[in-house]
Formats: C-alpha cells, sequence, structure tokens
C-alpha cells in the first residue's frame, strides 16, 4: 500500500479538512505526470527492505541456492547421459532423459503463474522445493530408465514453481528501483548453473557415479527448505473464502485442456524429428498439426474468458511484455545453443574429455558473472533497462560470428576471447526482460507475466536445442555418409566421441572437419537467435524503474471526511449547469470561471478585491458534483477572469506546496461532515444556502 502522509488544512468556515497525500499509481505512466521536483514517497517496500537484516540476507540466500538447483539441473546430465544409458541399456531414450524435465517445467509454468497470483506465495514455493526434491531422489535411486524419467518429469514440475517464485519472492522484499542489482545476481546465478552444469556432472560422472548428480539436490534443497521456513514471512494477503468449482475455475481448466497436449506435441515433434523420424514423417507432421489446432483452441479460450486467462490478452499485447517475452524466448535458445554445443566442439575437434571440455568454458561462466553484475548496477544508475537489451544480443552475435570461425588449428586465445565476448553479453541480457515485466505491469498481473516469461524460455530452449542437435546429425550425415563402412545410422545413434573410433586412422581428420563444420553452423544459427532477439529489443517501451511503481492504488481510510485518492484522472468530467457539453478536453472544470459565479455557490473565503488584485490565494470548492475538487488560483497581475488556472497534484508552483489541497472526492461524505458543524454553530447547512 502506499505511503499516506496527513495534514489539516484550515479553510474559510473554521473547519480543519484531512487531506490523504497518495502515491499509489497502478503503473508507471502515471507516475511520469508527476513533478520531477517531488521526492519519491516511502513505500510498503521501501519498509520491507531491510539489507541490514540477517533474516533478509538469509532469505535471499536460500532462494539463490534453489534458483542454482533448478538451474543446474537443466545442463549437469549432459555429460551424465552415455553413462546412464550405459547402466540401463536404454540408449533409445537419451532423448527424454532432458526433455521430460523440460516439458514438464514449461507445462506447468503458467499454472503456477495463476497459483502465486491467487494463493499463498509462501507455501507453493516451499511445495515446489518438496516437490523437486522428491523428483531428484527418485532420480538419484531409479533402478531403471523409466523410473529415471518419471523422476526427471517430477523433478520438472517442481522447477517451474521454483523459477516463478524465486523472482516473485523479491518483488516484495526490494522496492523496484532498487531491484537491477538483485536479478542481476540471480541472472549471473542462473547463468553460472546452466553454464557449470556440464562441468560438475562431468566430475560427478568420472569421479563418483552419475547418481551424485541428483544426489547433491537433497542436502542443498534441504537447507534452502528449512531457512525459507524460518526467515521468509511475506505480508499476508487478505483472502476470501471460495468454494471448490471457484478454486478450480481461477486454474483456467479449459485453456489447460488445450494447452497442455499442443505443448507435448511440440516438444515430441522436435524430440522425434531428424533423429528417430524424419521431418516429413506423417508421425511429425501430425504432431505439428494437432500442435497447431491446439494453440488455435488455447488462443480462443484466452480471448473470449479473459476474466480467468492464464494469458491474459491485456497482458501479452501490452507491448513491453509482447517484445519481452520474444527477447527472451530468442536469447534463451541462444544461450543453450552456447551452452550444449561449445562443449561438444571441445569434446570432438580437440578432442578433450567432459572435464576438460567444462574447464575450457570457464571463460563464457566469468564473462557471464561480470556483466550480470555490471547490468545490474548499470540499470540501477541509469532508471532504465532498455540499453541492456540492445547490449546483450550485439555483443552476443558478434561472440557467436567469431565462434563460427574456428577450426581443429585455432588458438587458445582465439576461443577464449570469442567465449568472453558471448558470455558479456549474454549477461547483460539475462534478467531484463523480467525487470520490464514488473515495471509495466500492476502489481496483480505481475505473476502471471513473469510466469509467461519462464515458460517462452523454457520453450525456446527446448525448441532451439532441437534444433541444433538436427543441424549437427543433418550435417555429419550429409559429409561422412560417403565413408566406406560407415552406415548414417550408425552415426545418428552413436556419440560424438564414439564417432571418431569407428572410422580408420586416416579418416579422423575428415570426421573431426566434419564436426567442426556441423558446430560452426550451430554457432551461426545461435547468431541468429541474437539478431532477433536483437530486433525485440528495439520495440521494447522506455519505461523508468525510478518512476514506476508496480502496484495498486490503495483504498482511502475510513472515518469522516473520507478523502479521496487521487488516481489516473487527466481531466475532470464534470460539467457546468449552463453548459451541457462539459469542458474542454484537458482542462479542469473550473478553467476560465468567474469569482462571482463561483462565490455565489461555494466559496467559503471571499476575498477582497485588493487582496485579488495582489494575486494572493484564492481557493474556492466546487460542492455540486461527487468527484474531484479543484482550486483556482490567480495569477498576480492579471484580470481574475484571464488569470485564473486550474492546478493539479504534482503541478501546483512550488510556494504553493505547503498549503496545497489535494483534490478531495467522496463529497456526500464531505458534505455530511461539513452539514454537522455549521448545525453544531447554529449555521444553516449547506444545501440549505
Amino acid at each position: 500500500m502506499a505511503a499516506e502522509s496527513r495534514s489539516l488544512t484550515s479553510i474559510g468556515s473554521g473547519h480543519s479538512v484531512p487531506v490523504v497525500r497518495t502515491e499509489g499509481h497502478a503503473n508507471a505512466s502515471d507516475a511520469e505526470k508527476l513533478s520531477p521536483s517531488q521526492p519519491a514517497p516511502r513505500t510498503s517496500e521501501d519498509e520491507l527492505f531491510q539489507p541490514r537484516s540477517v533474516r533478509f540476507w538469509l532469505t535471499l540466500l536460500c532462494n539463490f541456492l534453489a534458483l542454482f538447483l533448478v538451474a543446474l539441473d537443466r545442463t549437469i546430465i549432459a555429460t551424465a547421459v552415455p553413462r546412464i544409458s550405459d547402466e540401463f541399456h536404454a540408449l533409445g531414450d537419451i532423448g527424454w532423459y532432458g526433455s521430460s524435465y523440460m516439458l514438464t517445467t514449461a507445462c506447468a509454468q503458467l499454472l503456477f503463474g495463476r497459483i502465486y497470483k491467487f494463493y499463498d506465495m509462501k507455501w507453493s514455493f516451499l511445495l515446489s522445493i518438496i516437490v523437486f526434491e522428491i523428483g531428484s531422489a527418485i532420480c538419484g535411486a531409479a533402478p531403471n530408465s523409466t523410473a529415471f524419467i518419471v523422476g526427471r518429469a517430477i523433478a520438472g514440475l517442481g522447477s517451474a514453481g521454483i523459477f516463478s517464485g524465486c523472482l516473485l519472492i523479491m518483488i516484495p522484499m526490494i522496492p523496484l528501483h532498487r531491484r537491477p542489482a538483485f536479478q542481476g545476481m540471480f541472472g549471473m546465478v542462473f547463468g553460472i548453473a546452466s553454464v557449470m552444469g556440464p562441468l560438475i556432472g562431468g566430475g560427478f560422472t568420472g569421479g563418483v557415479t552419475w547418481r551424485w548428480c541428483f544426489y547433491i539436490n537433497l542436502p542443498i534443497g534441504a537447507v534452502a527448505l528449512v531457512f525459507m521456513v524460518l526467515c521468509w514471512n511475506p505480508p499476508k494477503e487478505k483472502r476470501e473464502p471460495a468454494r471448490f468449482m471457484v478454486h478450480v475455475k481461477r486454474l483456467d481448466p479449459l485453456g489447460m485442456f488445450f494447452f497442455l497436449p499442443g505443448v507435448v506435441c511440440l516438444f515430441v515433434a522436435f524430440q522425434w524429428g531428424g533423429s528417430t523420424y524424419a521431418w516429413n514423417e506423417w508421425r511429425i507432421i501430425l504432431l505439428f498439426a494437432v500442435f497447431a489446432f491446439c494453440t488455435a483452441a488455447f488462443i480462443a479460450v484466452q480471448i473470449l474468458k479473459p476474466e480467468t486467462a492464464s494469458v491474459p490478452p491485456k497482458v501479452i499485447m501490452q507491448r513491453s511484455v509482447a517484445f519481452g517475452t520474444g527477447f527472451t524466448f530468442f536469447l534463451a535458445g541462444s544461450m543453450l545453443m552456447l551452452v550444449y554445443y561449445v562443449p561438444v566442439w571441445f569434446q570432438t575437434v580437440k578432442q578433450v574429455d567432459p572435464v576438460k571440455s567444462g574447464i575450457d568454458t570457464l571463460p563464457l561462466v566469468l564473462s557471464l558473472v561480470v556483466s550480470s553484475i555490471a547490468s545490474g548496477g548499470i540499470t540501477q544508475k541509469i532508471g532504465y533497462y532498455v540499453p541492456s537489451m540492445l547490449l546483450a544480443p550485439a555483443l552476443m552475435s558478434i561472440g557467436e560470428g567469431f565462434l563460427s570461425t574456428l577450426n581443429r588449428d585455432s588458438p587458445t586465445s582465439h576461443w577464449v576471447a570469442f567465449q568472453f565476448l558471448s558470455g558479456f553479453g549474454l549477461g547483460f541480457g539475462m534478467q531484463t526482460s523480467g525487470l520490464a515485466i514488473q515495471t509495466v505491469l500492476p502489481r496483480e498481473d505481475v505473476s502471471t507475466g513473469i510466469a509467461i516469461n519462464f515458460f517462452v524460455q523454457q520453450l525456446g530452449g527446448a525448441v532451439f536445442t532441437s534444433v541444433g542437435q538436427t543441424i549437427l546429425t543433418n550435417m555429419l550425415v550429409s559429409q561422412l555418409s560417403h565413408l566406406p563402412g560407415l552406415d548414417p545410422k550408425l552415426i545418428v545413434k552413436e556419440g560424438a566421441t564414439k564417432l571418431v573410433h569407428l572410422v580408420s586412422p586416416e579418416d579422423v581428420v575428415v570426421v573431426l572437419d566434419a564436426y567442426n563444420n556441423a558446430c560452426r553452423h550451430i554457432f551461426l544459427a545461435s547468431m541468429g537467435l541474437a539478431f532477433a532477439a536483437l530486433f525485440c529489443a528495439f520495440g521494447m517501451e522506455w519505461k523508468s524503474i525510478k518512476k514506476g511503481r508496480n502496484k495498486p492504488g490503495p483504498p482511502g481510510p475510513s472515518g469522516p471526511p473520507n478523502p479521496a485518492v487521487l488516481q489516473d484522472s487527466p481531466s475532470i468530467e464534470s460539467s457546468s449547469p449552463d453548459s451541457a457539453t462539459g469542458p474542454a478536453p484537458g482542462k479542469p472544470f473550473f478553467e476560465g470561471r468567474t469569482r462571482s459565479k463561483l462565490s455565489r455557490r461555494s466559496s467559503m473565503r471571499p476575498k477582497s478585491k485588493d487582496e485579488l488584485k495582489e494575486g494572493k490565494r484564492h481557493t474556492k470548492y466546487d460542492g455540486r458534483k461527487q468527484g474531484v475538487l479543484t482550486k483556482s488560483v490567480p495569477d498576480k497581475g492579471n484580470d481574475q477572469r484571464s488569470g485564473s488556472s486550474s492546478t493539479r497534484l504534482g503541478q501546483a508552483p512550488a510556494d504553493e506546496k505547503k498549503d496545497d489541497l489535494l483534490l478531495a472526492g467522496a463529497l456526500r461524505d464531505w458534505e455530511r461532515y461539513s452539514k454537522a458543524q455549521d448545525e453544531k454553530k447554529g449555521k444553516p447547512g449547506r444545501s440549505d444556502r
């Protein structure tokens, strides 16, 4: 709730009128209407922001721990998959080891957007951690491939709630104008976990067992869970009890009926296409057709039932949300292409082991850390997130363009510098779209906007990772199918490191060059995605996080008289008895009114002509209409008829701020209060005058 400052302003009849100055507007555009000379009021977010509190930092640390686990789980099995498939003797299930996790994460993302909007944030988040821990335990103890895939799917379900919850936790804790620095740390943790996943997975697989890739989640998740229970106390929100069917309708069941099978068909199509089946196979075409039908039906449901929509049209059609989610979609695809296929280039072209390939990707990690922190600091300093959104894909596209020039003989300095440039750009863009959503949307829609943003992030990563795999497979088949004794189907089934051992020594160079050429095309595709993200960044609105307050205006306090809350009212829409058309657009009602007309009805402190000529303050009230009060201030040295001007909150001259009346509303309460005071003094009421 916005901060309120009360003052008593005396008026001519001897009454004291409580005046409430509020700063609770529904979006950032209202904030920009205020005078820049006015200091930003202290809000409830400022009161909850306690950077010197141990509880604050423990909550934030556990929040980042939970984020680290779910981001790590996306990529940690990249180097463990060969060992897992060997143990379970299930080479055909390899694709589902990663896809089952991303599939349930993407499917549940919009659902958690509704859950966080209507239900208790704390217990929803804690339940998500518990579900993720259960899934990790099943994966670690899985006796066969089917159990492992089920565990991955359960862990993905929990990760969907953790992804959205980690960002939503910071909203009540940290005010918007201080949030970029903390979201920079958020992006840093997410990026480090994503890039370091293959290295950590390779270390566990080679040094201990692949099962520790999942067992490691249990103690870390337990620590985060316990300290979240003890330290995190979010503001309580009053929620009215509702019947069971009301709860069901809130979760958009009809929309989910079409959304879930559509997403599943899309993921399966990308998983099978180009590897299990050809892209022109009837199964792949059917999957895409079902996806198109379900998507069209889902969009129709969202438009026809906006009150229960998981993707409300008013949210997704907001300019910054639409372009911001597009930015996230392409940037996530570009990022995962780097994360997955830079290690592939090292392990195949440079012939290093998984652990060494993870070490060789450290330039990507270090530059991402530096730029994530720098992006948060710069955004907080200048107040705008668009510069970081423009810089991120520009640097990424340059770095990925350079990566596409690598070959077997490239020196270390080249791949270090190219990775550093790509990672530096990636860090600048990691969390900017999420910050934009928090700035432009009202508080009640932020959870929905963040869920949509994380959904497209998961979707972009899954889609373009499959696209990268298709490019790799097709390029290898086209370049190596002419080698004697090498079956193209074997090229598709065998792993990257085993293919070299299937050919004669004199053909090894041909295989390495084929891998290098395929990886170069993947890096070029990644560069194209970065360019697409840059295009989306140009469509963003320039909204200041220093002026924006994404929260609804508070209701007026109870008690006589009931003061008005000034919200978004660009003009007064009342009309005079002698003018049916009302005031001119953009002008307050009393603009140009003479003193004689006003004083007959409602002037409560008449002034002499000498006082008016000297330009002294004369405030008039309109008691005819319930709504907004205005004040008329004659200009010094001007005629009263031509010199009067109506002022609004935040636009009054500096010398009038001291006794500036906030334009009051709810005139029924004011009239009753004024009449009661007049009757006590034996005067006739205002309605009798």
